[in-house]
């Protein structure tokens, strides 16, 4: 390992420097800014500045980083991931990195022919695939994102939920992976499959080929029999589960959390090629036996675009409930952060567009300027870390209220129920997609905060505002009102007999209807139904 460089870049969740004396920065935030900015803001001010990635070997597109650290350092640079390995960036390899990328552009283009024909072939063959019926083998469960490092949040959670209740249920299942997931039962030993280097600088390359070279890994070591079924979270550019499932004739579940050309178009970056990667979409879509969404918003997209509502199951996110529970000990938290005696508002979250992390804290300022007393006895904990995070911090140093705030940065899966236990109320500030479209997201933390047993403020958007009563089980607000969120926050805290009978009732309705075991046993009722030729239940979010 080198030595504390002056600025370090965190790559995929990586957890920031504990050295005072290290500028530690999201690398999304320095590269989001655009090359002129790089320029004017970071260029040649560091002495030395590393990237910490979890795994130097699965980094994405090493080469752009490579060029990043060459224009921010005026003397050493590296790359570094977690186990300490570290690889030093020299002009020499960076035009070996481009040596390599140049290559992958030749070879890629060859190979993505010959894909093309594939996709085209299986295309052609749709409407003449047999109809499945379960195997005798275990369920295969797929996890392909070439995304990794990932430590926390709503698919961790729908992850291991899912898989934990379908070995639960069932008995056998095997898991088939890119990474690690943490929470999963330790009896469910991951195999855990890498795309190696190859692409690397060129993702939409790698995700492609790699989801064939998955099946066919999977495919030629498999020995159990045909898969009962094969359930695959869906991710871009990737049709692992479908070859698998023509390949053994099993029945697929097409677990679609949103339209990934769509997630990179407004969340992220574009993809370079959309046409192919929503045909892939639709592909995967149009030969699933069932399609599981997380909110009414989804099917309905579906539907639109052509898929049979016989084969769509609306099936909204859950919680474990001896996880998440109220009586979960916050306390060593709340010493830790110096919280005693205070009345803790809290998030929890990804920082994500969606969220609305933004909004809570002009409410939080709004609310501290309005009743200058409550600055002694309140204050705001943001737990995670995201995208939006220097937004969320600029607008508290605007208030002037960083005393008030507490930012713990990333927390390991397992730690965030103690986290929610140091908090007398909790906030899901979810804002309205900024296209206009309807917002069709289902948000894990939600089912979290409601299985904590503490009083929630949430925003009435979509299936919010149905999972939610207003005034029964939280206080609903109209999305994006700072105004009524910090008057809300104001009354409950003013309010415990009130805060007590939510919370109460908020355990009473995640423990009873959306535990993630009633999650899973919906899905295989589901397939049950579609398998024999009949309508799925929970067809709609208030029937679930």
């Amino acid at each position: 390992m080198m030595s504390a460089p002056d600025l370090m870049l965190t790559d995929a969740g990586i957890a920031p420097a504990r050295n005072e004396a290290v500028t530690c920065l999201p690398l999304d935030q320095v590269v989001n800014v655009g090359l002129g900015e790089i320029f004017s803001r970071y260029a040649f001010r560091y002495r030395d500045v590393c990237i910490c990635t979890p795994e130097l070997c699965l980094m994405r597109k090493p080469m752009n980083k490579a060029i990043l650290l060459w224009l921010l350092a005026r003397r050493h640079c590296w790359l570094e991931d977690e186990s300490g390995a570290v690889q030093r960036i020299s002009l020499w390899q960076l035009f070996k990195l481009a040596l390599r990328r140049l290559r992958d552009v030749v070879q890629g283009r060859l190979e993505l022919r010959r894909f093309r024909r594939h996709v085209a072939a299986l295309e052609s063959t749709a409407a003449g695939v047999e109809p499945t019926t379960f195997g005798a083998g275990p369920v295969l469960y797929l996890r392909a994102d070439l995304v990794f490092g990932i430590k926390s949040g709503g698919s961790v959670g729908h992850i291991a939920g899912v898989l934990n209740n379908i070995r639960a249920l069932l008995g056998d299942v095997r898991f088939f992976t890119t990474d690690w997931i943490p929470t999963v039962n330790e009896a469910i030993v991951p195999k855990v499959i890498r795309p190696g280097q190859r692409y690397a600088d060129i993702p939409e390359t790698r995700s492609l080929l790699f989801s064939v070279h998955m099946a066919d890994t999977i495919g030629r070591d498999w020995r159990e029999g045909t898969p009962r079924f094969i359930y695959q979270r869906y991710a871009v550019n990737n049709i692992t589960g479908l070859l698998l499932a023509r390949q053994f004739r099993a029945p697929l579940v097409i677990e679609y959390n949103g339209s990934e050309v769509w997630i990179n178009r407004h969340w992220g970056k574009a993809l370079a090629d959309e046409e192919l990667a929503l045909r892939l979409e639709w592909l995967n879509l149009s030969a699933a036996d069932l399609v599981v969404v997380v909110s009414q918003a989804l099917a309905d997209e579906l539907v639109e675009r052509g898929l049979s509502s016989q084969r769509i199951l609306v099936n909204p996110n859950g919680v474990d409930p001896d996880r998440y529970r109220p009586d979960i000990d916050g306390s060593h938290v709340r010493e830790a952060l110096g919280l005693v005696g205070r009345r803790v508002i809290g998030f929890i979250g990804t920082f994500g567009p969606w969220h609305g992390a933004e909004v809570l804290a002009e409410a939080a300022g709004r609310m501290l300027a309005d009743t200058p007393a409550l600055r002694e006895q309140v204050a705001f904990l943001f737990i995670g870390d995201g995208q939006a995070m220097p937004a969320v911090r600029r607008i508290v140093a605007e208030w002037g209220i960083a005393d008030c705030c507490h930012f713990t940065g990333l927390v390991p899966q397992s730690e965030g129920p103690a986290y929610m236990g140091a908090c007398d109320m909790l906030v899901s500030p979810h804002v309205p997609n900024a296209d206009g479209s309807r917002f069709f997201g289902s948000p894990t933390k939600l089912f979290e905060y409601m299985a904590m047993g503490k009083p929630i403020v949430a925003s009435a958007l979509e299936q919010i505002s149905e999972l939610l009563e207003d005034g029964h089980d939280a206080v609903l607000v109209s999305p994006g009102d700072i105004g009524a969120l910090s008057e809300a926050m104001s009354r409950l805290l003013a309010a415990p007999e009130e805060c007590a009978r939510l919370g109460a009732a908020a355990r009473e309705t995640a423990v009873s209807r959306y535990s993630w075991r009633r999650h899973t046993e919906r899905i295989l009722d589901a397939l049950d139904a579609v398998l024999a030729g009949s309508q799925p239940a929970g067809r709609d979010v208030s029937d679930v």
